[in-house]
């Protein structure tokens, strides 16, 4: 009979301090062994999510939403790590509730949260421990049963039946003592155990490109004998098989691992577009208030033009109105219209708008652009099209100086738990990644250099670009050994994720508070607010 199982801790290249596997990787594995659901778990974020949920969904393959989040109990001097599920839409609500929260907690260094915020977003989420950087996992290993029994029953008394107990078979230290410690306590207090094989990377031989990544962003190096190790080659996507050969004894394990992935059903796809609402007059909606301004505005402008143009504008801006009022975006134009508004009242200098928006008479007539689209033969469709509805799209450019001043402007009017800036993702491009790669192998700074010295610097560039039109890195990669161990490592790692930033433009306002749809993230450097979606994903779910 073939065997099914949904693997349940997986860290992908969002985790960013470890993991290995792009969501294109992670979703071709799961094809590859006929696993029937998955679940994203990265360290403290949701980076991935919205991509992860697609990929999943196209492929036929149930995703599941979770992260590992370190959480403290009152008393403790460290935190540990709670490997959390969700097991609805409210559930996936909580979860980014309580990743946002970890992220606004300034009381640490890294995203922690207290145990007893834990609680207040306990329903419909399912709380897995016994991980190896999980409270029980350290108790054990210190010997302390007594306390791991007691610290059960805390999890039991939030969680009840929605609490878990996680075994890893994984060639690490201390993982069979766990085990044998376990069983008898899980037992005793009715705790069900699962299996979990903490995914890292794809395949077996993927160990030493994951220990380099480990090893960049820790400023390690290979060879160094005091690293700490605290991963091991069996971290890979292992098949439903190798799975259920791992815990022969054990198929409980298996079989509870099914059940709970079965208890896990969130859906990501959201209905329409989620505008925060302008504040209009009392005796207006945002459809009457916008139609009155502009036709204030648009009747000053024509004011000089000859009878018939006058209704050739007027008509023009009538059958404008009716279609944003028809799309739903009414209330879009008014928010881009005010913070413009102010930006020019207050010496914000502010560029005439460009791109298609344009084309349209209402933006020109609220003064949101300063090119008049009549005159010019533009057309609103280029800018909204009823046939395809999408958000509309203004192209402005603010004064770099006095940019901030804007946002402050924008937060301070919808609320600064609702206005926030978007992450971006850098990543592992050619030139810096041959020197990332040489100096993680032990390799003189000089050759890492010398390497990247041979890439062009251009946007985009790759390895492979690089060895097309640059002949001399091509023949140093296929003469000179040393480059040639460089590089070949190099291209393993090229295009992974390797920090987080911020992205220079993009800003979001949501209608309320912005981890009702998606997670906060808070870079402690430069103690920015953002988004954990990119610009692409927030607009994917409607922001």
């Amino acid at each position: 009979m073939e065997k099914i199982f949904s693997h349940l801790r997986v860290s992908s290249e969002y985790s960013i301090t470890q993991g290995l596997l792009t969501i294109n990787q992670l979703v071709d594995c799961a094809k590859k062994h006929s696993v029937p659901s998955l679940a994203l778990t990265d360290k403290s974020n949701m980076f991935a999510m919205v991509k992860f949920f697609n990929k999943c969904e196209s492929a036929g393959i149930k995703p599941i939403s979770g992260s590992s989040i370190r959480v403290i109990f009152d008393g403790d001097d460290s935190s540990h790590e709670l490997l959390c599920l969700a097991k609805n839409n409210n559930g996936h609500k909580n979860l980014m509730r309580a990743i946002s929260k970890a992220h606004n907690n300034y009381s640490y260094q890294t995203p922690i949260l207290n145990f007893n915020d834990l609680e207040e977003f306990r329903n419909d989420v399912i709380v897995i421990s016994g991980g190896k950087d999980s409270h029980l996992f350290e108790l054990i290993k210190r010997k302390k049963i007594d306390e791991a029994a007691n610290r059960i029953d805390k999890f039991l008394g939030v969680f009840q039946e929605d609490f878990f107990i996680e075994i890893q078979k994984t060639n690490r230290p201390d993982e069979q003592e766990f085990l044998t410690n376990i069983l008898p306590i899980s037992n005793s207090k009715g705790v069900p155990l699962i299996a979990t094989n903490d995914v890292l990377f794809s395949e077996k031989n993927d160990y030493e490109i994951h220990e380099t990544k480990v090893c960049i962003n820790t400023g390690r190096t290979l060879n160094d004998p005091n690293r700490e190790k605290p991963f091991s080659s069996e971290q890979y996507f292992k098949s439903p098989d190798e799975m259920s050969n791992l815990f022969v004894d054990f198929d409980e394990l298996i079989k509870n691992t099914n059940e709970v992935a079965k208890k896990c059903n969130v859906s990501l796809h959201t209905e329409g577009y989620f505008l925060p609402e302008y504040p209009v007059p009392d005796e207006h909606d945002f459809d009457s208030y916008i139609a009155e301004l502009s036709h204030k505005k648009l009747n000053k402008i024509i004011v000089n033009f000859e009878d018939k143009k006058k209704e050739e504008y007027k008509q023009r801006l009538d059958y404008e109105l009716n279609q944003i009022k028809k799309m739903g975006f009414s209330s879009y134009f008014l928010i881009v219209y005010d913070f413009i508004k102010w930006s020019k009242d207050n010496d914000v200098p502010v560029g005439p708008g460009r791109g298609s928006g344009a084309g349209s008479l209402v933006a020109y007539s609220l003064g949101i652009t300063t090119l008049d689209p009549i005159a010019h033969g533009l057309l609103f469709e280029r800018f909204l099209n009823p046939e395809r509805i999408s958000m509309p799209d203004f192209d402005i450019d603010f004064c770099m100086e006095k940019r901030d001043s804007v946002i402050e402007y924008v937060s301070n009017k919808y609320g600064s738990e609702a206005v926030s800036q978007i992450a971006t993702f850098g990543t592992m491009a050619a030139r810096a990644v041959v020197r990332d790669v040489a100096r993680a192998m032990g390799k003189p700074y000089a050759l890492g250099d010398r390497i990247s010295k041979m890439i062009p610097f251009a946007p985009g560039m790759t390895l492979d670009r690089a060895k097309e039109e640059q002949p001399v890195f091509a023949q140093a990669t296929k003469n000179d050994s040393e480059v040639r161990e460089v590089v070949d490592l190099a291209y393993k790692l090229e295009g992974i994720a390797r920090n987080v930033g911020k992205h220079a433009g993009g800003v979001v306002i949501a209608p309320g508070s912005l981890s009702d749809f998606c997670p906060i993230y808070n870079d402690r450097q430069s103690s920015s607010i953002m988004t954990q979606y990119d610009k692409d994903d927030v607009e994917k779910i409607g922001l």
